[in-house]
């Protein structure tokens, strides 16, 4: 067993609820995590306690366990990280310019599409 660099497990743990959409148990985030990710139940288990106490997830009382299931969707949590990225910048308008200078002509397009409707509000 490989120990999972910093902040990958969480975020596989989230890919496992995204993807269920609903309530799953720690068993279930474990076998929906896979092979790739060889780890023990109970470490399935502080990674969605810690996942909670950070308010990434909601839990309910299902027996004697609990069940979770993510509070945002995997597109408002992208965007979260993304201005939070943007935010820890020293200049974010250049930080800003070099991520849109990376994007592909179809994603500036459709970026600028976003910003025009965004504007007509």
């Amino acid at each position: 067993m490989t120990r999972a660099a910093g902040g990958a497990l969480e975020a596989a743990v989230l890919g496992v609820l995204w993807e269920a959409g609903d309530w799953r148990t720690p068993a279930d985030v474990r076998a929906g995590l896979g092979p790739a990710h060889d780890v023990t139940y109970t470490t399935v288990m502080t990674v969605l306690v810690r996942l909670w106490k950070k308010k990434e997830v909601e839990r309910t009382k299902t027996g004697r366990s609990f069940s979770y299931r993510a509070l945002r969707s995997e597109d408002q949590y992208v965007a979260e990280r993304m201005d939070a990225v943007l935010a820890a910048a020293s200049d974010r308008h250049l930080a800003l310019s070099q991520f849109v200078a990376g994007m592909s002509d179809a994603e500036r397009a459709q970026l600028r599409r976003l910003v025009a409707r965004r504007r007509s509000r």
